[in-house]
């Protein structure tokens, strides 16, 4: 097995950060003792660089590296576009790095094959990262910025919805048209989840109602299709969904059980991308612009203007039916 930046830390006594920027030859955040310790590591062990010396040394960065968690949605093209034309704008090229889903290993991998090439910054789609990888984009002194993902501190760079005002205003959406026995279904404990989860129980407590049906999934469509089941006895009005995709399971599953949507069960999806047009009855939606998110996140990184939450609107087409107050 090729050696990697982690064997070199580890046989050096220092951190991964530290040698990445000595082998990135980012002079002024290390001691020439530190630099000749961790070269002498790295020859002895047989380490060669992904990307060549010539491009670090003597060539300005031109490129940007995408590393992009695989949630089972489907809104990851649209952040990928938005990306692609931004940097393209600027100058930069982009690289995409696949880090699975929720992989902690592929993630680490994919952060670290970033940090050893001559990038302009980091970003980090849909991406969770765990205490390390925080603090080892942090030492790198490489600019990154997480996209369609919120930290909840402004110290760590990120563009993304509103997550907590989006799921409360989705939550308001429904009361406002009768709903009082509303669930939330296919949503994780990770931040992004755990802010909608907020902003749902702060709508739902401000209008004094303190009952919540909260089914925790992983934003797939099988989510959706296996949650419902545990919803029908709870006799919920109306679910919001998670993701397009947990929608899309929760109404199929619904029609299988001869369940009508809107007549007996309201359905709001959290996206709004092409899949709420192309279900029979099409899904209202509160919609998230995942185009702008993926071209901010570039001027982010890069430095330039750009809001922390991009603009959600809500969409409404054919899958929620007002009911009486209380029902």
């Amino acid at each position: 097995m090729k050696p990697t930046i982690k064997d070199i830390a580890a046989e050096s006594g220092v951190s991964i950060a530290t040698v990445s920027r000595v082998l990135s030859h980012k002079t002024g955040t290390y001691s020439e003792k530190t630099q000749t310790k961790i070269l002498a590591v790295a020859k002895r062990l047989g380490y060669r660089k992904n990307s060549t010396a010539v491009e670090l040394v003597k060539k300005k960065a031109a490129v940007i590296a995408l590393i992009i968690n695989a949630t089972p949605t489907n809104f990851s093209t649209q952040i990928i576009d938005g990306i692609q034309r931004r940097a393209s704008e600027l100058g930069q090229g982009v690289i995409i790095l696949y880090a699975g889903n929720r992989n902690a290993e592929l993630q680490h991998q994919a952060i670290v094959t970033a940090l050893e090439r001559a990038v302009s910054g980091i970003l980090l789609a849909a991406i969770e990262p765990d205490a390390e990888d925080l603090t080892l984009l942090k030492e790198s002194h490489v600019p990154f910025c997480f996209v369609s993902v919120y930290l909840g501190t402004d110290k760590v760079l990120s563009v993304s919805s509103d997550n907590e005002k989006l799921a409360a205003t989705t939550t308001d959406y429904l009361l406002d048209r009768g709903h009082t026995h509303i669930g939330l279904a296919g949503v994780d404990t990770y931040h992004t989840g755990s802010q909608r989860i907020a902003g749902y129980q702060k709508a739902l407590a401000a209008r004094d109602i303190q009952e919540t049906t909260i089914k925790y999934g992983d934003y797939s469509y099988e989510s959706g299709r296996q949650l419902l089941a545990e919803f029908l006895p709870l006799k919920v009005t109306a679910i919001i969904a998670a993701s397009d995709m947990v929608a899309a399971g929760l109404l199929n599953a619904a029609q299988e059980a001869g369940i009508a949507v809107p007549e007996q069960l309201s359905l709001v999806s959290i996206d709004g991308t092409d899949i709420c047009r192309i279900t029979t009855p099409a899904l209202t939606s509160l919609t998230q612009d995942f185009y702008q998110i993926g071209a901010q996140s570039v001027d982010r990184v890069m430095g330039e203007k750009a809001a922390t939450f991009v603009p959600v609107e809500m969409v409404e087409r054919g899958s929620v039916k007002s009911v009486s107050r209380g029902g």
